[in-house]
């Protein structure tokens, strides 16, 4: 199945898609999709009244697709977390995850406009795998099942600007929190709709040409140890996003000129069994 939220920015009804691509309404069982929902059973709950026949059937849906998940607590991104990305960029093979974070409010709809910000010449894309945290973790050690933590998974967009990320003082955030900079889902697919988190194809597209192409298999740091790793240095909440990293094929790591995002330009980009993203740029 998979778990949807339609309709205006702000006033998003929550749904789900069931196998036979029908749509149905969740307003009876719950107000929204986020920390709570998922803390709370939320997705056993919707499957269940999924598989009973209980759920009435969504006749009048929004076309506007919202992001799956209401606004997280946290945006937590890992960098250069696939071998190719690092060789790309010139960066040397992490030795552990390198961490940093996203404003929350980054998050739009997967077929939202993305805004180059003013100013901006060096705006990037990056295709990633979003990991939605479905009960707090902190301090998870080896003995732990960090998987047994994620309530599911969604297609991110990580939408940068390299100049503000790496020549404007030295943090990447600045680059990462630009409004509408995290495109997510269309939908949230359950963890134990994914047979293997690490053997999942990543693409994405500008103006018609691919230019990643790539596999969660060649992850530096997998799902699992970046769900660990993370919850020693801060608590994961219901809700919470993380960013695993893309593969390589950022505008970055292209020769000159690199070809980076101007406002009219259209990128495309998917992940096995998540769904598809199209988004037109706009300027900020």
């Amino acid at each position: 199945m998979q778990l949807m939220r339609l309709g205006p920015p702000g006033a998003e009804r929550p749904v789900v898609r069931g196998d036979d691509g029908v749509l149905h309404d969740l307003g009876g069982l719950t107000a929204d999709i986020g920390g709570a929902f998922l803390a709370n059973g939320g997705i056993g709950v919707v499957r269940a009244a999924l598989e009973a026949g209980t759920l009435p059937v969504l006749a009048d849906a929004d076309p506007r697709v919202g992001p799956p998940v209401a606004t997280p607590g946290k945006i937590v991104c890992i960098g250069l977390n696939y071998r190719d990305h690092a060789a790309e960029t010139g960066a040397a093979i992490p030795a552990e995850p390198v961490v940093f974070m996203k404003a929350p409010d980054t998050i739009v709809g997967a077929n939202d406009e993305v805004l180059v910000p003013r100013g901006s010449t060096r705006t990037d894309w990056e295709v990633e795998l979003g990991v939605v945290i479905g009960r707090t973790a902190r301090y998870l050690t080896g003995e732990d099942d960090p998987l047994s933590y994620v309530a599911g998974y969604v297609l991110s967009h990580d939408v940068s600007e390299r100049e503000f990320q790496l020549d404007r003082g030295g943090t990447w955030d600045k680059g990462k929190s630009c409004e509408t900079f995290n495109p997510l889902g269309p939908w949230l697919v359950p963890a134990d709709e994914v047979p293997d988190p690490q053997d999942l194809g990543l693409r994405l597209w500008v103006n018609g040409v691919q230019r990643q192409d790539g596999s969660t298999r060649d992850m530096i740091f997998s799902v699992a140890e970046v769900v660990r790793y993370v919850s020693r240095f801060m608590v994961l909440r219901p809700g919470d996003l993380i960013n695993t990293g893309t593969p390589a094929g950022v505008a970055l790591g292209q020769p000159e000129p690199k070809p980076y995002l101007r406002a009219g330009d259209v990128v495309e980009l998917e992940i096995d069994g998540l769904g598809r993203q199209r988004q037109t740029l706009g300027q900020g």
